[in-house]
């Protein structure tokens, strides 16, 4: 087997087209015979200017420095790698990899909003999105032909007929006033000699639709609903003609009637305008635009990839309830939308409800809350202009998304059981379109489910921003939430550049004393939000996350990026505390939602909100010395260290309280205090005996909430009670993980009791069924049952630790590592332990088995048995 690099891949672009960084870093995987290690690599540009080739002696191949000189706007170049071994040996070049730069500098832009100039009432419900359109000349054999293009709203754009793209939701939310993505498309395809045209839907989405609970908002970024577009065309003679949005546009009503994430589409196809986006339509009728400003320093370049429809799902079920209504059942609770095909009589309203659940047997819609979460297709039918009599009509809204299993179906023309039989409806499932990067199965089928209810939920949360909840009037970035589930977030999916983008965000939206929000991007002026407190668990996010996916990803310069942000976080807690380190004032979440809070109060846990502020104060401070020392920030490194230090101090102080006790005498607590090294040495296993003394005290059942559940397992595992872990995993009664799978749970849940053992769902305002947080388990499950996890920043060094337990005879997991696929599948029989794991290339491993001495491995495939035989279960006494 000789060594062959594989194409390097660009920062973390799927497709390294439009990108936005100049010196973009390389990364690449290699197949190579065992025992090769790499000792240098040479990377090889070419571009207008000729080729160059730079060279070092290096055995980095994840995210290594871009050579030479950086990228200019539109610059188009080719990048292959060849690699020298620690034998001297060199490898073959890579195949190549074309990167794309987008438009790097405000100067670039010429195009400006463009809108309709009609008068609309402000924060309104009933204003209909316009369409705008240009017509252009193309004179020449076009070369490439490029398309730039934004929007305040949503757009999805069409040229000559043709969809522009496979995105949706496009250009997402971000902190609009400070960065507002533009998405790069390749049209040269689209063009033809002579007259062209270009058009444009448009939608409310984020930016002036309606946001928020109790009521929730409208126009909070603008009331202007407007594209900023710029096609740019390249000649096969030099020459550039560049068509901008700009006064020479055109506006029109379209036939969507409204739009709104929440609420749902209403699309009337009696208003169609056949044949709008094509040069020969008469467009006589539309109005001159109204333009607006947009500061070209604000429009910034994708970092990951947009959100796609990934999946169809079709009905598993047509039921017909006992209030007689039409319900499709899609057996998995999924975010996206439905697809029509249909025909029937001019003016036949199709409407269709989506919910979650059913209760009593009935489309249960209450935990929407003020989400109409309904979408309405008006058949254009016979007569319509270039339509025919009993002509199928296909719809699909553009610009919302719902979180649902149920559709109640009503006014459908004709036999629906027909219909869905004939795949008529679907349901298209729609996130960011990461890449699939782990796995995790067992012999348990519950656990099984389980996982996959967490992937469900990290796919049905992760559109464009990492929400807690698809469904109802809420949808936004809780710090909080991803903080605690992001490192089974970056296991299951590549998400490093959403998340990058997302952390962008926190920096941008943070208050110039360090606040970080509770949600980014943040939703002005709402209620009990604002104005914006410190909160701990919440606000850690700007630490804890970069450090996660530095972890997983070994991404130094995101953590170089994020570090002021990290930096004014812990030095505003720092002034809070005060002299004596202890965070005991102010408003806090604490440990949310824990089982024993009431319906209506779920920041009334068992746990000391304070005792969990104080705690994350320590971690935070740990982990920013941590990123200080990567960083080479030397004194910041010896100031947090100290910082932190002296938190751990005053948490044994305060909350320590006697040998093997605390002051909150919960799972949270002790779990907090060992997973957070906060305990003197002394302490650790009484404290470990009385948290599992605590466990099994409560019938083995979970006692946390959002920020002691992700600690609870691991706690148990350091302290020498994997069983009581495995008894805790393995529970179903009520409140379990697994409880809600034996509910028929498909994703999870916000509270352990979404939905009560009766049936009824919990009377609380607060009851999604797909919330991702409670999910965080799964990196437990990776860990430790499964037994792949870092032991060195990106994988570079990889620790293989099963435990079995459990009544489990078998479990497998893996990981497309930025090197490549790790893995490891372990089996119990007769007493012995078989085990195969796979080592990457470009890394190294330790095998670390129950009884035995750990094993180091390098990369390859190996296969190792042992004698095992169950762990003592160990006194709680």
């Amino acid at each position: 087997m000789s060594v062959a690099p594989h194409a390097p891949t660009v920062e973390r672009h799927r497709v390294p087209f439009g990108i936005g960084e100049r010196r973009p870093r390389l990364s690449w995987r290699t197949d190579a015979p065992a025992g090769w290690r790499q000792a240098g690599y040479e990377i090889e540009v070419t571009r207008a200017g000729g080729t160059t080739r730079a060279g070092t002696d290096s055995p980095d191949q994840v995210l290594v420095p871009w050579p030479g000189e950086p990228l200019r706007s539109r610059e188009r170049v080719t990048v292959r790698v060849r690699l020298r071994g620690e034998d001297g040996t060199l490898s073959g070049w890579s195949p190549p990899t074309e990167v794309e730069a987008g438009l790097l500098e405000p100067a670039d832009w010429s195009a400006v909003p463009v809108g309709a100039a009609w008068p609309e009432e402000p924060d309104s419900d009933d204003r209909r999105p316009a369409l705008v359109r240009h017509t252009f000349d193309v004179g020449g054999e076009v070369a490439a032909a490029r398309l730039y293009a934004t929007a305040h709203g949503l757009y999805e754009i069409e040229i000559n007929g043709r969809r522009v793209g496979d995105d949706a939701m496009t250009p997402g939310w971000t902190a609009y006033r400070r960065r507002l993505r533009y998405h790069t498309y390749d049209v040269t395809g689209h063009l033809r000699p002579g007259g062209n045209a270009i058009g444009s839907w448009l939608g409310d989405g984020w930016y002036r639709g309606r946001l928020g609970w109790r009521g929730g908002f409208r126009d909070l970024y603008g009331a202007d609903l407007s594209l900023l577009a710029q096609l740019e065309i390249e000649y096969a003679d030099g020459r550039r003609q560049v068509v901008a949005t700009g006064p020479d546009w055109r506006a029109a009503p379209g036939p969507i009637v409204r739009t709104g994430n929440y609420d749902g589409e209403v699309y009337d196809a009696r208003d169609e305008r056949l044949g709008w986006s094509t040069s020969d339509y008469d467009g006589g009728g539309w109005t001159p635009v109204r333009t607006g400003e947009r500061d070209p320093s604000t429009l910034v370049a994708p970092m990951g990839p947009p959100v796609r429809a990934v999946e169809e799902v079709r009905p598993v079920a047509v039921l017909r309830t006992p209030g007689g209504r039409r319900v499709l059942d899609f057996g998995q609770n999924l975010v996206g939308r439905p697809r029509i095909r249909v025909r029937g009589p001019r003016g036949t309203a199709v409407t269709l409800r989506t919910a979650e659940v059913l209760q009593d047997g009935e489309v249960y819609r209450r935990p929407l809350r003020g989400a109409r979460s309904t979408d309405v297709y008006v058949l254009a039918g016979a007569g319509a202009s270039a339509r025919r009599a009993g002509e199928v009509e296909e719809w699909e809204p553009r610009f919302t998304f719902h979180g649902f299993r149920y559709v109640d179906v009503e006014g459908w023309p004709g036999d629906l059981d027909a219909a869905v039989a004939a795949g008529d409806i679907v349901a298209r499932v729609h996130h960011t379109d990461m890449v699939r990067t782990g796995w995790f199965e067992c012999s348990d089928p519950l656990l099984n489910r389980l996982h996959d209810n967490v992937v469900w939920s990290m796919r049905g949360n992760f559109l464009d921003v990492p929400t807690d909840c698809p469904q109802r009037d809420e949808r936004v970035g809780w710090t909080g939430d991803i903080q605690v589930f992001g490192p089974t977030a970056a296991y299951l999916y590549d998400c490093a550049g959403m998340l990058a983008s997302w952390l962008a965000d926190v920096a941008a939206e943070q208050l110039p004393d360090g606040t970080v929000p509770w949600y980014v991007p943040v939703i002005p002026a709402h209620h009990m939000w604002t104005p914006i407190r410190p909160g701990a668990g919440w606000g850690d996010v700007a630490v804890l996350l970069p450090w996660t996916l530095y972890e997983r990803y070994g991404d130094a310069g995101l953590l170089a990026r994020q570090y002021p942000s990290a930096k004014a976080w812990v030095d505003l807690v720092a002034r809070l505390a005060g002299p004596d380190r202890l965070w005991d004032e102010g408003f806090q979440l604490g440990d949310w939602l824990d089982p024993s809070a009431p319906p209506d109060d779920p920041a009334a846990a068992t746990t000391d909100r304070y005792l969990v502020a104080t705690a994350y104060f320590a971690r935070s401070a740990r982990r920013l010395a941590d990123i200080a020392e990567v960083l080479g920030e030397t004194a910041d490194a010896e100031r947090y260290g100290r910082l932190a230090a002296e938190v751990r101090r005053a948490f044994q102080r305060r909350y320590v309280t006697g040998p093997g006790r605390l002051a909150s005498d919960t799972q949270t607590a002790y779990a907090m205090a060992i997973a957070f090294d906060l305990l003197p040495a002394a302490e650790v296993a009484a404290c470990g005996d009385r948290l599992a003394e605590l466990v099994a005290a409560g019938g083995n059942r979970i006692g946390t909430g959002f920020l002691g559940t992700p600690l609870v397992a691991d706690a148990l595992t350091a302290t020498g009670h994997l069983d009581t872990a495995y008894d805790l995993l393995l529970q179903r009664e009520c409140p379990s993980w697994l409880y809600a799978v034996t509910q028929g749970a498909t994703t999870i849940w916000e509270r352990w009791d979404s939905l009560l053992p009766d049936g009824t769902v919990n009377p609380g305002q607060m009851t999604s069924f797909n919330h991702y947080a409670f999910g965080a388990i799964a990196d437990w499950l990776h860990r430790t049952v499964g037994g792949l996890a870092p032991a060195a920043p990106g994988y570079r060094e990889i620790l293989f630790r099963p435990r079995p337990g459990g009544d489990l005879t078998h479990a497998s997991a893996a990981h497309d590592t930025p090197y490549g696929r790790a893995a490891i599948a372990w089996e119990l029989a007769g007493g012995t332990l078989r085990v195969e794991v796979t080592v990457p290339v470009g890394t190294t491993a330790l095998l670390d088995l129950p009884g035995q001495e750990p094993l180091a491995l390098g990369p390859g495939t190996h296969e190792v048995s042992a004698p095992f035989a169950p762990a003592p279960v160990r006194s709680a006494a």
